[in-house]
């Protein structure tokens, strides 16, 4: 059982950083997978960035590669994900998903998910 709770997110500028956090609760965090995805509005759920169980690999998607880094702090069981250089295509909620051990980019093989933070970004 895993409880995940995102914070960070903002309104800012176009070229500008955010650094986004997803705070665990439950005792098998360190054997789970850890993800970010997003979601703007009419749009279907997409993988942004992804950490596998023994934080030994990482996966971002093609859009963010270069500008976002997904990061883990296993003993405050905490994920990161810090974006620099956004760009208003980058708008959209931020959810943090979590599944056991391997990292993969469908939304709903994920088990576990946070309730989102507002990213905005602004020309």
């Amino acid at each position: 059982q895993v409880q995940l709770v995102e914070s960070g997110g903002g309104l800012v500028q176009a070229g500008g950083r955010l650094r986004l956090s997803c705070a665990a609760s439950g005792r098998t965090f360190s054997t789970y997978a850890m993800a970010w995805f997003r979601q703007a509005p009419g749009k279907e759920r997409e993988f942004v960035a992804g950490i596998n169980w023994d934080r030994s690999d990482s996966l971002y998607a093609d859009s963010v590669k270069g500008r976002f880094t997904i990061s883990t702090d296993n003993a405050k069981n905490t994920v990161y994900l810090q974006m620099n250089s956004l760009r208003p295509e980058d708008t959209a909620v931020y959810y943090c998903a979590a599944r056991e051990m391997v990292v993969v980019i469908v939304a709903i093989l994920y088990d576990y998910w946070g309730q989102g933070t507002q990213v905005t970004v602004s020309s």
